[in-house]
This record gives structure tokens, sequence and C-alpha cells, in this order.
């Protein structure tokens, strides 16, 4: 529904609403999906865009300490940035210092931010020499102004690239406070820089840059260094995480939040904000909530920096809350909270009520924390019971062969790619998997797991060469498993899914309990969740501090997967094997939907008729609710 639309939806009164909401659980199919809405921006994340800004100040010029001028050194590692980027990435350059001897106006776009011309981006810069000022604070506002906007409500990356040898002598407009404007001013601008050679102020000027910019500072002593931190910037860039969902706005206050359907959708959060979302729930469905927020990678955070979800019946009510923070200071990675309403057995509390409810999000930043607004990503969905008929199978709260000392596949690995985001997580199953990641990347996968299943899994960072310092560095590697409908698993004490990482061997393990419906009745938070089918997903992390640790642009690791149990064909006691052998991949469920037999399906984003339904029946609670609202207004005479 159009966000001026969402205005109008005013809250129901306690009769009509119960009435519709009876209807709308009479009326409502098992797989009601997200509602149509073929005009509303669909704003799917496509991978942003780039300009490169380059110092050509006379300071260029200089020897690199190799018998090549660092302007020479620069070119070539720009030329492996270009080499290294995908076909058609939007790529832009612009130079500074490198038309007038003097001058704090010498700011210009060599190349327009379009689809990728290798061969023109290298013709450019080769045409570069080093002569004048460094106007940095004056080429970042021209730079965010030469990124184009996402096209159709898309949420993208654009991404300024600086690299520098020296700091502004311009004095005005100030760098840092660029850098900050540009920052608040919408979601998805980043700002890293390449500090190269430089040391004292100028460094303390890029490192400030990059951090009021919501990106990160990268330190290239030699040329070698160059290359290896302008590759992983630009990677950072184009591999960030792919938004999903309908644009929608929430609210500041309860009242007029717009009223979401089941589905996917977009909206953002800035610091210390709450947004909030309304949802019809009948009396016998389980309700999934989740949002992700998708900060820069590598943003400034502090450790209990958080994101949070609630669902609630009234202004002092709540069905259920939940919190997730970064618990690091390296840098920001996604961040998801999840809640969930299950009826209780007896049906008898007062979130066990048709009615309408409220979702809301709120995120806490500590001061000096990014201030940019980040987007979030909702997804809602709902779990209809089982039939009458059904005797559930009782829950599995224990991880059995599936705990910490579990037997993992081992032989050869195989490639796989790893996805941005839960919206394209690589479908991987049994088996060894290898991938490369970055220092601050997050990377995606997802295993299906039937009735009866667990997944377990390690990963390991591995041996890399490193950069020599003269002090110990160290970072992290981590990871998180999430169930379908995106609720974080904390593996109940079992496991401790984050691990030391500086440059030698490290790992970390994960698993879950094995899926069952009635899981949705115990209190543990590592069992709780686990009570439906399908695709539970896999994110693997490693800290933006690897960035002074690694000699390689990328680090490799391995994923060893199990999916443990034989999948049962329903969730009822006594359901047959669905697949023979135990350990299978889960193909059986590759479209990992979570629905299953005899109603007890969950239908977060899969598209459905019973959408339409929803829709309809809510246009209609509103359409009345406003006429009797406009009724009020001409009695009362009030607003």
């Amino acid at each position: 529904m159009k966000a001026r639309r969402q205005h109008r939806t005013v809250r129901a009164g306690a009769l009509i609403g119960g009435a519709l909401f009876a209807l709308v659980a009479a009326a409502l199919p098992a797989s009601a999906g997200p509602r149509a809405a073929p005009d509303a921006p669909r704003a799917t994340g496509g991978s942003g865009s780039l300009v490169m800004v380059l110092d050509s100040s006379g300071s260029m010029g200089d020897d690199d300490g190799t018998g090549r001028t660092r302007m020479e050194s620069a070119r070539a590692a720009v030329g492996t940035v270009v080499d290294g980027l995908p076909d058609g990435h939007p790529t832009g350059l612009r130079v500074y210092g490198a038309d007038h001897p003097r001058g704090c106006a010498d700011t210009r776009l060599v190349r327009p931010v379009r689809a990728l011309d290798r061969a023109a981006l290298k013709q450019a810069v080769a045409a570069v020499r080093p002569r004048g000022d460094t106007p940095i604070g004056l080429s970042l506002r021209k730079a965010a102004q030469d990124l184009p906007e996402p096209a159709g409500g898309a949420i993208g990356t654009r991404t300024i690239l600086l690299i520098s040898d020296g700091e502004d002598n311009c004095g005005t407009p100030r760098p840092c406070e660029v850098a900050e404007r540009l920052g608040r001013e919408g979601a998805g601008l980043r700002i890293d820089a390449v500090g190269f050679q430089v040391k004292g102020a100028a460094r303390e000027q890029l490192e400030c840059i990059a951090h009021a910019g919501n990106g990160r500072y990268y330190d290239a002593p030699d040329a070698k260094a160059l290359a290896r931190q302008l590759q992983r910037a630009s990677q950072l860039s184009v591999d960030a995480y792919r938004l999903r969902g309908e644009r929608v706005a929430g609210t500041a206050t309860a009242g007029g939040a717009p009223v979401l359907a089941p589905g996917q959708y977009l909206d953002t959060i800035g610091p210390g904000e709450k947004r909030y979302y309304a949802v019809a729930l009948d009396s016998v469905s389980t309700a999934d909530f989740a949002a992700t927020a998708v900060p820069q990678p590598g943003a400034a955070v502090d450790t209990f920096d958080a994101l949070s979800t609630r669902i609630e019946y009234d202004e002092h009510g709540s069905c259920g809350t939940h919190t997730a923070r970064f618990l690091q200071k390296e840098g920001a990675v996604p961040l998801t909270s999840a809640v969930a309403r299950i009826r209780s057995k007896e049906g008898g509390r007062t979130c066990d009520r048709a009615g309408r409810y409220r979702l809301v999000v709120e995120r806490e930043s500590k001061q000096g924390s990014d201030a940019a607004r980040w987007p979030i990503e909702l997804v809602y969905g709902t779990e209809a019971p089982l039939t009458k008929d059904v005797t559930p199978a009782q829950s599995l709260t224990e991880y059995g062969r599936g705990g910490k000392d579990a037997v993992l596949p081992a032989g050869d690995p195989r490639d796989v790619r790893g996805g941005t985001g839960f919206n394209d997580a690589e479908t991987i199953g049994r088996g060894v998997w290898r991938d490369r990641i970055l220092p601050a990347q997050t990377l995606w996968y997802k295993v299906p797991a039937g009735w009866g299943q667990q997944v377990r899994y390690d990963v390991e960072f591995a041996n890399e060469p490193t950069v020599g310092r003269t002090t110990a560095t160290y970072s992290y590697g981590s990871t998180q498993l999430y169930t379908p409908a995106r609720h974080p698993l904390t593996g109940g004490g079992e496991f401790h899914p984050s691990a030391m990482y500086s440059g030698r061997p490290s790992a970390v393990a994960m698993g879950g309990v094995p899926v069952a419906w009635t899981n949705r009745y115990e209190d543990r938070t590592d069992v709780q969740p686990v009570h439906a089918r399908g695709g539970f997903y896999i994110s693997v992390t490693l800290g933006a501090q690897a960035a002074e640790i690694a000699e390689n642009p990328q680090i490799g690791l391995v994923l060893r997967v199990s999916v443990l149990g034989d999948e049962r064909s329903g969730p009822e006691h006594g359901a047959p094997a669905a697949v023979p052998d135990g350990d299978k991949t889960g193909d059986s469920i590759a479209s990992a939907d979570s629905s299953g037999a005899r109603g007890a399906g969950w239908t977060g984003i899969a598209a459905a008729a019973g959408a339409a339904v929803m829709a309809a029946l809510v246009a209609v609670f509103v359409y009345v609710r406003s006429r009797r609202g406009d009724a009020a207004r001409k009695t009362r005479g009030s607003a």
C-alpha cells in the first residue's frame, strides 16, 4: 500500500476489529502471501555505484621508495581494481590537483559514473599528471553529486573511494564536516579512504573522513599495500547486501502505523528511533517478525549498539521482544532481531486474541557510533496451525549427535560463492565448501532442513601470510545461524560462534536442535524458534581489522556442513521418513518455504492468492473506520 494511503489507516475499535479478524481467520487459506501492490516501488538492491577520487597533487610525483612515483604506483593499483570489478558495474573517476599548479577549485570528473569501461578508465588514469593543491573537502562534495541515485525506490550502496597521500591544504570546506554531512543525508552512501604513505595529521584527517562517512580507513605504507587495500574497498562496495522488499514508511508513534500483510518490506531507521507497523492477527496462527538492519560494512559501532523488535497489543502490553547487539567494536555488520507471537496451548492469554497488533523496531546507538540512517529489511510471516486431527511430534530440545563434538564431513572442498545477504544466500547442503572473504564482509549461505533434521557446521578461517607489523594485531571470525523465518539462534551454550583471528588458522562451530513443530512451546531461545522446516541461513563474518593483518586481499575459509537425521514427511507424531538415509542435503525441500503437512506452513514471502483476501479486508476495514472518523470529526470539530 502506498505511503499516502498508510497515513489514512486508523486504529481498530474492539467490536468491529474482533468481527473483522474473525472473518480474516475464516477466509484466509494456509498459504497467504504478500499483498499485491503492482504500482508500489519494488526496492530490490542493486550492486550500487563507485566513484574513485584520486589525489593528483604535487606530492604524488614524489618517489614512493621503489624508484617509481606515487602516481605511477596509484595508476597500477587503480588498473588492478578496474580489472577486478564486474562487467557493467557503474564506476567513475574524479581527480584533484591535476590541472593547475595552485588552486582550491581544482577538481574534475574525468570519467562519469556509468557502466564500467575498463580501457577508458585506465586511459584516463594514465593521462593524469600530479601538479597542484589538495582540495579534498570540495572533491568529496562533488563526488557525492557524481553518484546517481538508485532508480525505482531501491536502496543501493553508493561509494566514494578516496586515495590520498596527504591532507587537505585548502581549509574550506572542511573534509570531515563534508563527510559527516554526506553520511547523514541518506541511507546507502559510504566514504572509504586509503592513505598512501601518510602519517600524523594527514592520516588522522583521512581516518576522520572515513569514520564520519560511514566507511573504513585503509593504511597503505607501500605500493603493494595500496593495490591490496584498493581491491578490498572496491570489492566490498560491489558485494554490498542486496536489499529486497516493498517500500514502507513506519511511523514514530503507534498512531497511524502502516498496516502490513505477510511479506517483505524495506524502511530506514536512524539512531535512537522507533518504527511502528500494524498487523491484523487471528487467534490461532503463529506470527513471525524479523528486522535486519544493514549498516555500511565496517562503519563505527559500539559493542552494545542494538536493534530490537517487539510485538505489542496495546501501549503497555508486549507479546514478545528480542534484542540483537554487535558485541564487538571493529565495525558494523548486518544485525537481525526477530520475535514471534505464538499462541499458547490453552489459548487464554491476552496475546492469543484476534486483533490489531503493533510491530516495533528500535535502534540504540552510543555516542560516536555511525549516525547514518540504516536500511532495515522487514519480514512478516504467519504459520497456520495444525488441523485438529493431527497430533504433533514431541519437541526436540537436545543437540544430541549434532552437538559441539559432532563428526563433520571431510574430503576435498568444493568451491562456492556466498551471497550478500538473506535474499541471495547460496544454497548448499552436506559437504565441505571453500570460499574467500574480505575484511568487514559477511557471506551468506542457505541449508535446507526438514522435519526432524538439524543443521550443524564448522567454519575454518585459513592460515594466511601476514603483513610485517611491529605489534600484534587481532581481529575475529564469527558465524550466525538463522531459522527460515530469520530468527537468529543462540547456540544454547553448546557453541561459541566467534573466535580471535590473527592470520593463523581459527575455527568456529554452530548448529541448531532438530526441527519440531512443538519446539515453539519451549522456553529456551535456542529451541523455540526451530519450529518450521525450510532453508536455514548461515552468515560468516570476518572482522574489519583483518585488513591490517592479511597480506592477500581476501582470506580463505572452509565450511563443513551436515544436515543430520532422517527427514520426516510432516510435523505429526509417527510421520514416515521422507528421505530414507540420514545426513541428506535436503533436496526434497529445496524450495525452502517451510510449508508443512496439514496446515503447518510459514507464509512470509511466497506469493499466494490469500494475500488478496487480506488486502481487501484490510482496505474495507480502513475505509469503514475512516468514514466513521470523518463523521466523528464533523460532529466534534476535531482533527
